[in-house]
């Protein structure tokens, strides 16, 4: 179908969606360093594990070997309602930009939830429900997450609590009212509910909060409570094995016409999208069957991967989770209140950095003015408007697609749009009023992070 013209949308049938979830670490020859006992600093066991996850989830987070893993035929039923979705050819953007580049991305807002979050939250939720719980406790940052927990909880008749940092509780009541709709109890973190919030705000008073410490409180609150587990909506290795359906479809769409990206680009918080998207084609490149440029974008504000350090580090801010050895500006590090909700998280997924560590990834950073500029530009020419998370990617997409404008080069460019900004009004509004700040931070402000990464033998900071 090489010469075959390319449509505006490449639709996948029903019957042409993934049946499993790739799970790139079975062909990574350097595998992701296992997460820690903070008390031990032995690997975490199955047993270790449990109290905190559901018992197939704690499966899937350390297996390392199956390349494979089948998706059960109830969540694939769910994934029909929204799955799959569109590989949008961004042909407006291309003649707009006057770019020989070739444009592409993968849409994952088309659902309620309005992001690729529900990919796995409808997964974790299943395998909840299927253990027999009553509940689950989880963090969000923007709500993407805590919306489509949400939404997967109500499902399956699941209690639902959600820890929402707080900055982003106050600029987004919208989106914590979907949540409520969907019979969640939402919370601003830090809050008085549990001993690390209180703990939190007593160092931090008055603290616009973090990833970090809405997962303390989360893990805290899933711990105290029989029948409750905690879930994540990033960072695990388990989540990037859900989302992997992003990157299956991409793949498969572009087969179909003998599309073959020069490009694939990803907003990078925790690395979920990132790696949901990127996984199958870094498989090709492990294999040594193809060749990929990979850039993961992040926010300047909380820079982990250009700026981070490699080390075992906790994964909240109240360090009661274990340990992961992954790009980190510290667990104690608060970024500043951007508008990037969900990329304002002090690590990074310990699969990608570990391809990052291996030079299989490049990363950039860029300011919040300049990826709104970018979103607006794009909301303008290709109709959809973008979360502030996904225009991170948008942003470079756009960098990159000049840089050909330049040289003449006819690159194919893949990038995820990973939702929607519909409920990230007040963001845009400081935008277009001229009152949003751009904000990079020192090396003092990085070093109050790195000075609480915990000290131990090997731990090389």
């Amino acid at each position: 179908m090489a010469n075959k013209e390319i449509p505006y949308k490449i639709y996948l049938e029903e019957s042409e969606m993934p049946r499993q979830w790739y799970n790139v670490r079975a062909d990574m020859k350097n595998k992701p360093a296992p997460l820690l006992n903070p008390a031990t600093l032995q690997p975490m066991t199955f047993e270790e594990l449990r109290p905190v996850f559901c018992d197939e989830l704690v499966k899937q987070e350390l297996n390392d070997t199956d390349a494979y893993i089948d998706i059960p035929e109830e969540i694939r039923k769910f994934y029909k309602m929204y799955r799959p979705s569109p590989l949008v050819r961004a042909y407006c953007l291309e003649e707009k930009l006057q770019t020989p580049a070739k444009i592409y991305y993968k849409f994952e807002g088309n659902n309620t939830s309005g992001s690729h979050k529900l990919n796995s939250a409808i997964a974790q939720a299943y395998y909840a429900k299927q253990q027999g719980l009553k509940g689950v406790t989880t963090e969000t940052g923007a709500g993407q997450w805590g919306t489509a927990l949400s939404m997967a909880c109500s499902y399956f008749g699941l209690d639902c609590q959600v820890y929402m940092v707080k900055v982003s509780y106050e600029q987004k009541p919208f989106r914590r009212e979907v949540m409520r709709t969907y019979g969640a109890k939402v919370t601003p973190s830090p809050s008085e509910f549990t001993e690390v919030g209180r703990k939190i705000l007593m160092e931090h008073p008055g603290t616009s909060g973090s990833l970090g410490c809405a997962i303390s409180e989360a893990v805290e609150a899933a711990t105290k409570q029989e029948g409750y587990r905690y879930v994540l909506g990033s960072v695990l290795s388990q989540v990037l094995l859900h989302q992997t359906i992003i990157g299956l479809e991409t793949k498969t769409a572009l087969d179909k016409y003998d599309i073959v990206p020069d490009i694939i680009i990803g907003c990078a918080g925790g690395g979920s999208n990132l790696g949901g998207l990127i996984s199958p084609f870094v498989g090709e490149v492990l294999r040594g069957e193809k060749d990929y440029k990979f850039i993961a974008v992040e926010p300047a504000s909380c820079p982990s991967l250009t700026r981070g350090k490699y080390v075992y580090d906790f994964c909240d801010t109240g360090k009661v989770c274990p340990l992961a050895k992954m790009y980190t500006l510290g667990s104690g590090f608060i970024p500043s209140a951007n508008h990037a909700g969900g990329l304002r998280y002090h690590g990074m997924s310990s699969i990608l950095s570990q391809l990052y560590d291996d030079g299989y990834i490049e990363a950039r950073s860029v300011e919040q003015t300049a990826v709104f500029e970018a979103a607006e530009q794009f909301a303008r020419v290709e109709g959809i408007l973008p979360a502030p998370e996904s225009s991170h990617a948008i942003r470079v997409a756009i960098d990159e697609a000049m840089k050909c404008k330049e040289t003449g080069e006819e690159k194919t460019i893949v990038f995820g749009l990973t939702g929607t900004g519909y409920f990230d009004m007040v963001a845009y509004e400081k935008f277009h009023n001229g009152e949003m700040k751009d904000y990079i931070p020192t090396d003092a402000d990085l070093q109050a992070g790195f000075d609480g990464i915990p000290r131990f033998p090997g731990n090389n900071i």
